[in-house]
């Protein structure tokens, strides 16, 4: 069973909550700004976005900045950045449902405004935002995001969370970072490759263009509750894994 714990409203008023919850603010927004402004920049270049190199260049910049974020932010709120992150470590008890609402808004309004001084900055270019290729109906999409999904937060829990994980230092991020950037090389032609749904809102709202945008929220956070459940209840030893106390224990 998901071991869900629902929190209190007193956890807002904790130093510690208001600091992880400003950290995701900060983080998600450089993250946004990088990753957005590497694919605004591909779109200019020689070939555009739509070419190998330029998706290469954007799957490189995501890889990058997802890495440095999440180590970043790993001490203070965990370096999640993403819906889908926070709702996949909330189904093991990692996180209770009231921080993973107060994180959701904090990454929603840190792409915002990320997208919103792109916009401003590069003279009202719109913000390149994430839609279904031609041919690709939403069901292949919100089956591809789902598939993209779990398999980031397959790597977050494997790499990071894991009680017994072996891997060293801060090397979980980085290796977390170069599976996003996998994951936009093998399927950003097709579903864009979100992975991420404050990472395609923040470009929605700033272009208002929300054509097929319910995708990038059901496959990834389907995704990620789906591989944060599979993780916690078959590989992570249940002997050696405490999750956090729930509501009536606060």
């Amino acid at each position: 069973m998901a071991k869900l714990a629902v929190g209190h409203h007193r956890e807002a008023s904790e130093p510690d909550c208001i600091r992880a919850v400003l950290a995701e603010v900060v983080l998600t927004f450089l993250f946004v700004f990088a990753g957005v402004g590497a694919a605004m920049t591909a779109g200019k270049m020689v070939g555009g976005a739509d070419s190998i190199m330029g998706l290469t260049a954007v799957a490189l910049a995501h890889a990058l900045v997802v890495a440095v974020m999440i180590s970043a932010g790993l001490h203070i709120s965990g370096g999640h950045l993403n819906p889908a992150v926070t709702l996949g470590l909330a189904v093991g008890g990692h996180i209770t449902l009231f921080r993973s609402l107060l994180y959701i808004l904090a990454q929603l309004l840190g792409s915002t405004l990320a997208s919103l001084l792109l916009r401003y900055l590069t003279g009202g270019l719109d913000t390149p935002v994430h839609t279904l290729a031609a041919g690709m109906d939403a069901a292949q999409g919100v089956i591809m995001e789902i598939v993209l999904t779990f398999s980031l937060l397959f790597s977050v829990y494997a790499t990071i969370v894991d009680p017994k994980t072996r891997v060293t230092g801060g090397l979980g991020p980085l290796l977390v970072g170069l599976v996003v950037g996998a994951n936009i090389l093998a399927g950003g032609p097709f579903s864009g490759a979100s992975m991420n749904p404050a990472r395609s809102f923040g470009p929605a709202l700033a272009s208002w263009v929300w054509t097929d945008h319910w995708v990038y929220w059901v496959g990834p956070i389907v995704g990620g509750v789906l591989a944060g459940f599979v993780y916690d209840q078959i590989f992570i030893v249940r002997s050696r894994h405490e999750p956090i106390p729930r509501d009536e224990d606060f």
